[in-house]
């Protein structure tokens, strides 16, 4: 978790307005500042900790002293203005009993929420969390009817090497969202370090490709070569209908309280 330390510069260093209404750049050009201002916006981490507040740590800046020692944990990508972020389900692979945290910009400030598991699919590597707060600085996806080809230029937005690694290709071609009905997994050639699962892979318009979920070597010897990294791209039908059905529960189980 000492990935964790570094965030709260890299957040508070990019608080700007959202930029995604920008027209795309030729198709050659590869992410620039404007891209990877959009990532930093929007850098969000997932923390699992028996702890029930985690406020102090947060406030002082992420302090080795008082870090919480049980955490797991990774990176996230926010998906609306209410909320709702995506993650890898083995983040999650450790949270029975414990909490589940998001932290996320607020005001210039990070802060973290005691975020609900709204959906979970193991196979396909995808959770939906929520928090009840305004997420204002939060993702648009690339069109469902777009075609990515092999050498589409990417960036990841993982909080542990997300603002260190240069920028990267898809390995693997992904077909427009009518001709398949679940999630994808793609290759890239991106590496990733624990604490990068989770977290968003973006296109150089600043919109979102998929989240990150593995990375593969190679180990003959002594000597390990890094090979690809793995995300995944879901039906983003299926996780815009979740997120709709989740707001309307919640929305009836709210007024019933009231």
């Amino acid at each position: 978790m000492e990935k964790l330390f570094r965030l709260s510069w890299l957040l508070l260093g990019g608080m700007f307005s959202q930029a995604c209404s920008i027209s795309p750049p030729p198709d050659s050009v590869a992410p620039g500042k404007l891209t990877r201002q959009i990532v930093t916006e929007r850098v969000s981490a997932v923390v699992v900790t028996d702890r029930t507040n985690l406020d102090r740590w947060v406030n002082r800046d992420f302090s080795t002293s008082q870090a919480p020692k049980d955490a797991d944990g990774g990176s996230a990508a926010p998906l609306t203005s209410d909320g709702y972020f995506l993650t890898a389900d083995h983040v999650l692979a450790r949270m029975a009993g414990r909490n589940v945290f998001l932290i996320y910009g607020q005001g210039g400030r990070l802060a973290p929420g005691l975020a609900r598991v709204v959906w979970r699919d193991e196979g396909a590597d995808l959770a939906l969390l929520h928090i009840p707060v305004k997420t204002p600085y939060f993702y648009q996806w690339t069109p469902a009817e777009q075609w990515l080809p092999v050498g589409t230029r990417l960036i990841h937005g993982g909080i542990a090497t997300g603002f260190k690694s240069g920028d990267g290709k898809l390995s693997t071609a992904l077909a427009p969202q009518g001709s398949f009905t679940g999630n994808r997994k793609f290759k890239m050639d991106i590496p990733l370090q624990p604490g990068d699962s989770g977290g968003p892979v973006v296109d150089p318009y600043g919109r979102l490709v998929g989240i990150n979920s593995a990375v593969e070597f190679l180990v003959p010897m002594e000597t390990a070569f890094f090979i690809d990294s793995e995300g995944n791209r879901p039906n983003i039908r299926m996780i815009d209908a979740l997120i709709l059905k989740d707001r309307a529960r919640n929305k009836h189980a709210a007024s019933r309280v009231e």
